[in-house]
């Protein structure tokens, strides 16, 4: 319990470098592209059209809407919530890694650079997450206070990542095959959240498996800020109480990995 405590101090005492490096990477990573920031956009809308040209109009034929939604919608609302998530775990896993001679030259905890990751990602989040919320206003999806489901979405994301970050992160460092391991991992858990598809219209073995499934719970959390009015919020409090036991537990053990080599990881490159 001390580590985890002195984990979320070192993230609270750097906030503003957090921030400032977060805005950084970003202006960065586009500076010798011609449309700029304009690819947080213009990737997602990409991956949108792909996937609603196969599965909508290819697969699902004249079956357009998804209980009482456009499936173009639905997609959406299940695909920015999964990039997010994903960007977020593959940066967080080689956060340590990538800048590892600048963690042993400078002078600040390089749990930090998991925080710097993640804000990345909710930065972009944020960019498509306006679309789909000028959508869902206009089209009267969800009551107004739906809207605010999103930054509980955003808190039980950051814990759920970071716990996984602190893991991964360093399990990256001291064996090298577990960076290809979790791509493999989150490709195939792609296909068993249910972005294009419904749980409802599952077999009740993948019924099963989505329920075990944690991407599931935060894909229904997002949804139901913009998208599902029939419910306050997704899940029972089974779902609630399996998704923060296993969220917590990632955090515990996660801090304990992390403090016990964060101080000898070059002695591993």
């Amino acid at each position: 319990m001390k580590d985890l405590i002195q984990l979320f101090k070192e993230q609270f005492s750097h906030l503003e470098l957090i921030y400032k490096l977060a805005i950084f990477n970003i202006k960065s990573e586009y500076s010798n592209h011609y449309l700029g920031i304009f690819w947080n956009v213009l990737q997602p809308a990409l991956q949108v059209g792909l996937y609603y040209l196969v599965f909508g109009l290819g697969l699902r034929s004249v079956r357009a809407d998804v209980d009482g939604i456009p499936f173009i919608i639905h997609l959406i609302s299940g695909l920015f919530p999964w990039l997010f998530i994903s960007q977020s775990i593959n940066r967080g896993s080689n956060a340590i890694l990538s800048k590892l001679s600048i963690v042993t030259k400078m002078k600040f905890p390089s749990s930090t650079l998991l925080s710097i990751n993640f804000f990345n990602s909710l930065i972009n989040l944020m960019i498509t997450t306006a679309f789909l919320f000028v959508l869902s206003v206009f089209h009267h999806y969800v009551p107004w206070w739906h809207y605010f489901i999103f930054f509980y979405f955003v808190f039980a994301s950051y814990v759920f990542i970071f716990g996984i970050s602190l893991i991964m992160s360093t399990l990256t460092v001291l064996v090298r095959d577990t960076r290809n391991l979790l791509q493999n991992f989150i490709r195939m858990c792609f296909f068993l959240t249910p972005i294009f598809w419904t749980v409802e219209h599952s077999t009740p073995l993948m019924q099963k498996i989505t329920g075990l499934n944690p991407f599931t719970y935060l894909v229904g959390i997002y949804r139901s800020a913009f998208t599902h009015a029939e419910v306050p919020m997704y899940g029972t409090w089974q779902d609630h109480l399996y998704f923060w036991c296993l969220s917590l537990l990632m955090l515990y053990f996660g801090s304990k990995i992390h403090f016990k080599f964060r101080n000898r990881l070059v002695d591993y490159l």
